[in-house]
C-alpha cells in the first residue's frame, strides 16, 4: 500500500505546470538520487502538460506523490474523459512524443479511473533512499 506524501490541486493554465514540477520535487528531495529526480521533473512536466491542454475548461488538475519501499508515484488527475495514448510521431511533428517520453524514463506508467469524471494517470520509479549529508559516491 503506498503511503500519500503529498497532494496539490493546479489551476489548467500553462504557469501551472512547472508548479507541478516543482512541487513533485520539492517533495521528494533530498531523498532521491539527481538523475531520478531529473527523470521526475520530466515525466511530471509531461503529464501536467497533457491535464493542461486536453483537460476540460476551466476544470483544476491534482498532483498526489505516494512512496512504499523505495517506490516513488505520482499521480497527475483530470476530469477529461479522453484514455491518453502513446502516438507515433512523424520525425517532423511539434507534438505526440510526451507519453513516449515518459514510458522511455519511467519504470512503470498507466492510466486508470478515479472517483468522479476522468482519469489519473500515473508513473512509478525504484528510487533508492538516501541518507541526509551522504554523497552518492559513498553509497557505491
Amino acid at each position: 500500500m503506498f503511503r500519500l506524501t503529498g497532494k496539490r490541486r493546479f489551476a489548467r493554465r500553462a504557469r501551472a505546470v512547472s508548479r507541478a514540477r516543482d512541487f513533485v520535487t520539492g517533495l521528494l528531495a533530498p531523498g532521491v538520487a539527481a538523475e531520478v529526480s531529473d527523470d521526475i521533473r520530466v515525466c511530471v512536466s509531461e503529464l501536467a502538460t497533457n491535464a493542461v491542454r486536453y483537460g476540460p475548461r476551466d476544470r483544476d488538475f491534482l498532483v498526489r506523490v505516494a512512496t512504499r519501499d523505495g517506490v516513488v508515484r505520482i499521480e497527475v488527475h483530470d476530469a477529461g474523459d479522453a484514455a491518453p495514448r502513446v502516438c507515433a510521431p512523424a520525425h517532423d511533428d511539434d507534438h505526440g512524443r510526451g507519453l513516449l517520453v515518459v514510458a522511455a524514463l519511467a519504470d512503470d506508467w498507466g492510466v486508470c479511473g478515479r472517483t468522479g469524471p476522468g482519469k489519473a494517470v500515473w508513473v512509478q520509479f525504484n528510487v533508492r533512499e538516501r541518507s541526509p549529508g551522504v554523497a552518492d559516491e559513498e553509497l557505491t
